[in-house]
């Protein structure tokens, strides 16, 4: 969880993500829409990949990816991403990270 913590907490939005994995693509694409621009993290092109994946493992998501940490809170996957969309909460959230300034 340290590695991924600190990784976190170096932007207002962070995505674990994995360049095939078209659920990622999906939500990069969304968050990248209202003009906030994620740090991304591709596990499957990074030497530590491996270990940020089993952390991220821990934090409960199967699949491992997509994962997004927002504000330094841990949001959760495609699904998670998704509902707070629908329901209107995501702006809100990115706003209040200072992600963007709609």
């Amino acid at each position: 969880m340290e590695m991924v913590t600190s990784l976190a907490a170096q932007r207002p939005v962070v995505i674990f993500s994995k360049s095939d994995c078209c659920m990622c693509y999906t939500i990069k694409t969304l968050i990248y829409g209202f003009g906030a621009n994620p740090a991304i993290y591709e596990l499957d092109e990074l030497p530590n990949g491996q270990e940020l994946e089993r952390e991220l493992l821990v934090l409960g998501l199967r699949p491992s990816v997509p994962a997004v940490f927002i504000g330094r809170e841990f949001v959760g996957g495609s699904n998670e991403i998704m509902s707070l969309h629908l329901k209107g909460e995501l702006v809100k959230k990115l706003k209040k990270a200072k992600a963007i300034f709609m």
